[in-house]
């Protein structure tokens, strides 16, 4: 995806631009269910490939290959939760409830945190709620030890590198089945889907089988998926807005990142690059997000990150909103 250099001289804003993203959030039913079943038999090949391989060191690369391709079903799920792709269809409902269960994002909790998220991106008071925990440095300097303490591990990057305990077995499940027992029951099921999966398949099939084919393509998902989610709403050219400023489109562009990736990588990330496009209209399906951000000039001059190892370290730098320098800083020392 080229972008522009070009600002456009009136740009639009607010019901203008949400107008001009709308024409894009229609889906190809048959498309939708093409990539459904395509990633979902690429999951299943890699993952028999996986148990029949005959040495660890031939398991290994196709079981972290089998968790990038769980994390392109993930945003077919994710999408399917916004209704862009699938919409009413009972068995797209069941499948993605099952997949929603595997991946430790059942379907209850997802929906309240991550719609409270597209709500509420980037205030400086209220975003916190399906997303990381974000201060102003202001803030910082009132907060006690412990509440620091309590910062730091939410941002650290050992938390997201261990996103299959922190973020999502214990955040999306035991928090959520704990805060609502009644509407987050689902919540309980997928903890006791994985605590079943590490006790039965080793006793079964071996402890090989339980990392390669089940915990390691999970836990790789888990990790890339709570990476991007960090990366692309923490990045330096952010803009974070006041509670009472806030408007949602400039949240769009101006806090949610264009990712720029390598084809293969947008294929495996479900276009998730597109982040700032898929924040203006959650509806627009993830094949249709680089045709939207090629035909509205608006979107075409994103702030980028990457996942080149530079710009993964920068951002993890990146840890408080300054609103009088208008940046992300680190801490102070």
């Amino acid at each position: 995806m080229m972008i522009s250099t070009d600002v456009p001289t009136a740009a639009r804003t607010g019901r203008e631009l949400l107008a001009a993203a709308k024409e894009f959030a229609s889906e190809s039913r048959a498309r939708s269910w093409f990539h459904v079943v395509e990633t979902l038999t690429v999951i299943g090949g890699l993952l028999a490939a996986t148990a029949y391989a005959p040495a660890w060191w031939m398991k290994l690369p196709l079981s972290v290959l089998a968790g990038f391709v769980v994390v392109r079903m993930f945003i077919l799920y994710h999408d399917f939760q916004h209704f862009a792709i699938l919409r009413g269809s009972t068995l797209a409902t069941a499948i993605m409830g099952v997949f929603g269960v595997y991946v430790l994002t059942p379907p209850n909790v997802w929906r309240q945190t991550h719609n409270y998220h597209h709500a509420h991106t980037a205030k400086i008071v209220g975003s916190h709620v399906g997303s990381y925990l974000m201060v102003t440095t202001e803030i910082w300097a009132k907060m006690s030890p412990k509440e620091r303490l309590v910062y730091k591990a939410y941002r650290h990057p050992l938390t997201v590198f261990f996103a299959y305990f922190t973020v999502f077995f214990y955040g999306m499940c035991i928090s959520s089945f704990l805060r609502n027992k009644t509407k987050n029951w689902d919540s309980l099921v997928a903890v006791l889907v994985h605590v079943a999966a590490a006790v039965a398949i080793p006793y079964f099939f071996g402890w090989q089988a339980y990392v390669f084919v089940w915990f390691l393509p999970i836990f790789v998902a888990t990790l890339l998926g709570a990476y991007l989610f960090y990366a692309q709403h923490n990045f330096e050219e952010i803009h974070v807005q006041p509670r009472e400023d806030w408007e949602y489109t400039r949240a769009a562009l101006e806090s949610s990142s264009y990712m720029t990736m390598s084809p293969v990588m947008h294929w495996l990330t479900g276009n998730i690059g597109y982040h700032h496009v898929h924040h203006l209209n959650p509806t627009i399906p993830f094949y249709r997000l680089p045709e939207a951000m090629a035909a509205i000039p608006e979107l075409q001059n994103p702030g980028t990150t990457s996942l080149h190892p530079r710009e993964i370290a920068r951002c993890f730098s990146l840890k408080l909103w300054d609103a009088g320098a208008g940046r992300m800083v680190g801490y102070p020392s």
